[in-house]
């Protein structure tokens, strides 16, 4: 991955490092990295934002080295957006401020915009759905029940020992069925094994699914902000999502689309899979711009 310029913040009781793009005096863009996945992902999209005049922050989530793995345990979707409105707070931002999510970034993205509305400007969220759509799904929808075996394998301890077997080639996995036509994604893949390869990083990681799903550690004080994280944003939003997504169907997409209040944009982005911002990222800057502007 190229180098980027780091920063390492203290916020919601957790060290992250960020990697940073842009002038030190614009308006915060806040961009949430989801799983697998590092900050190297926004690697097209930053220097677009920053161009355009923005501040352009990219922590690595929590648990992703290396940002520490935070001493509470907590990694509950709700913590997650949590983590982005104290980085808001941490770093300075105004009501200018605008966040942009992908993958479990995205349900941060949602909780944190719904918790705390007055911070953020505008939403984009990309591959996992705002709104109902998504829990819908998983009570209807026999094949994408099926793309998402991988969140109930994680329940598993067994998933302890296959994952990091092979040099984490169950990432290279998820990445090509995922992300089917995107062949360039060695680095990335690679960026993703750095940030999991220490066992406590993966557990870290795995956890997200945990606390969602299964006997994970699930923080009742956070219960407001998880109640508040299916809701529609209130803000302008963009939702963007890959036509080839493997991972997250289009389906949902065009179930989100169908049910969007009228200040929720839906875009689907040909011929692109889970990981859209890497394989077609003129198409999403240029929406995300459009968006912004």
């Amino acid at each position: 991955m190229p180098a980027a310029p780091t920063l390492t913040v203290e916020a919601n009781g957790v060290t992250f490092v960020c990697l940073t793009a842009g002038t030190d005096d614009g308006p915060l863009a806040l961009l949430l990295h989801g799983f697998p996945d590092t900050a190297h992902g926004w690697r097209h999209l930053a220097p677009v934002l920053g161009a355009a005049g923005y501040r352009v922050v990219m922590p690595f989530m929590r648990g992703y080295a290396p940002t520490e793995v935070p001493a509470d345990g907590r990694f509950q979707a709700a913590v997650l957006a949590v983590d982005a409105n104290r980085l808001h707070e941490a770093l300075g931002g105004d009501d200018r401020a605008v966040i942009v999510g992908h993958d479990w970034g995205a349900a941060a993205t949602y909780g944190a915009v719904n918790s705390e509305p007055e911070r953020w400007r505008r939403v984009v969220g990309m591959a996992v759905p705002p709104g109902p759509a998504l829990m819908t799904a998983f009570l209807t929808d026999v094949d994408q029940l099926r793309r998402s075996w991988y969140m109930f394998f994680f329940q598993h301890p067994f998933a302890d020992l296959v994952v990091p077997a092979d040099d984490l080639a169950f990432i290279d996995r998820l990445w090509a069925d995922w992300s089917p036509g995107y062949a360039d994604r060695a680095g990335d893949v690679a960026a993703v094994k750095d940030a999991l390869r220490d066992p406590a990083h993966l557990a870290a990681a795995l956890g997200y699914y945990r606390a969602t799903l299964g006997a994970g550690l699930r923080d009742p004080a956070l219960d407001p902000v998880e109640a508040r994280a299916g809701d529609w944003p209130s803000q302008p939003t963009l939702y963007l999502h890959g036509r080839d997504d493997g991972c997250v169907g289009p389906s949902l997409a065009e179930a989100t689309a169908a049910s969007a209040p009228a200040h929720v944009r839906v875009e689907i982005v040909d011929a692109a899979g889970h990981f859209l911002q890497l394989e077609q990222p003129d198409a999403v800057a240029r929406l995300v711009l459009e968006h912004l502007a």
